[in-house]
This record gives C-alpha cells, sequence and structure tokens, in this order.
C-alpha cells in the first residue's frame, strides 16, 4: 500500500468514517488542516449519514477533488463532474457499485440507524470498508500525481 492508502487506513482504523478518513488523508494536497476535512466530511460516513446510499470513500474522493479543483463559477461544475466521474467509474469498475448497502451486503448486521456501530475488533474483521478507503486514497494519489 502507498503512504496515503496507509494514512487513510489508519484514519478509519481510529474510528472515522470512511470519508473523513479519505479526505483527511490528503490534508497536504489541499493545504488545510485534517481537522477541517474530518469535520466537513463527518456527514458523508454509512452512505451518507447511514442511510447506505453513496459509499463515504467515494464521497471524500469527490470532496477532495472538489476542494482541489477550487472552481466556485456556476459554470464550472461540468468540469468537476467530468473530473470526479472518471475516477467514480474506476471506482464501479472494481468494486460494481458506489452504493453502500451493496458494497456491504454480504456483512452481517449491517444497519442504517443513525448511530455508528460500535469499533471492536469484530466490526473491523467483517467489514470490507478499509478497501473501499484504500482503493479511493489510491485513485486520489494518482489525480493529484497527473495535476
Amino acid at each position: 500500500m502507498t503512504e496515503k492508502q496507509i494514512l487513510a487506513s489508519e484514519l478509519f482504523y481510529k474510528g472515522y468514517n470512511c470519508a473523513q478518513a479519505v479526505a483527511g488523508a490528503f490534508a497536504d494536497e489541499l493545504g488545510m488542516r485534517q481537522e477541517e476535512l474530518i469535520a466537513m466530511s463527518s456527514a458523508f460516513g454509512g452512505g451518507f449519514a447511514r442511510t447506505r446510499n453513496l459509499c463515504g470513500a467515494v464521497s471524500g474522493m469527490g470532496l477532495v477533488i472538489s476542494l482541489s479543483m477550487n472552481k466556485t463559477a456556476p459554470d464550472d461544475k461540468g468540469e468537476v463532474y467530468a473530473t470526479v466521474r472518471e475516477y467514480t467509474d474506476r471506482f464501479i469498475a472494481e468494486f460494481s457499485t458506489l452504493n453502500c448497502g451493496e458494497l456491504l451486503k454480504n456483512v452481517s448486521g449491517i444497519t442504517s440507524h443513525p448511530q455508528p456501530d460500535e469499533r471492536t475488533a469484530q466490526y473491523y474483521k467483517k467489514r470490507p470498508c478499509t478497501a473501499f478507503v484504500a482503493y479511493a486514497a489510491g485513485l486520489l494519489e494518482e489525480y493529484f500525481a497527473k495535476r
């Protein structure tokens, strides 16, 4: 694994959600404090506030790309969308979906209630989320290498 993949995985293992782990790993590239990125992405975990919709690792990746592009004019959205789609399409190619619930469909006991599950050794053992976090971080490393 690369440095950023390791950092993102470590953040996840510290208890941060997938979006926080991915976004927090790229604080230096964005010239931001890690705490800001973690706060900014706190609602994106569990498929957006644990609704099991868009994977938090993907949300974190989109947030990082958006912030790095710094497009503020209304007409600039298309460029941001196209760039984010390039990387979300690669995530889909690897994992078949962007949907948190689908990504976790083979994990027993997955719920969508708003209270996060306790982070225990068993939690980490049965969840594939670190693979999603590491993959998204790797995609972001490629993105920044191209800039």
